[in-house]
């Protein structure tokens, strides 16, 4: 499938809970916050786990999920090879 094919199905899926498939055999699920031409963006479901010491707590406008958009991290368009929307509430 091609970029664009993406593109618009990100656009079209934003705000939703989705399943992205990459090239290089990754799995990424998580709520897409933003795209643009080259990147689809998402928030993780899963927050950073904080191995021994105390956490921060809330610090920042999205809990503390990457930085700028407050998006978690980027995914190369060209790199998807799947996208599936993921139901509200799934195990």
């Amino acid at each position: 499938m091609s970029i664009e094919h993406y593109h618009q199905m990100c656009n079209k899926y934003r705000g939703r809970a989705v399943e992205i498939r990459t090239r290089d055999g990754g799995v990424h699920r998580g709520i897409i916050e933003n795209v643009n031409n080259r990147r689809v963006f998402i928030r993780p479901f899963e927050r950073e786990r904080n191995i021994g010491g105390f956490g921060y707590g809330f610090y920042g406008p999205r809990y503390g999920f990457g930085t700028g958009f407050g998006t978690g991290f980027g995914i190369a368009l060209g790199a998807i090879v799947g996208l599936s929307v993921l139901p509200l509430f799934f195990w």
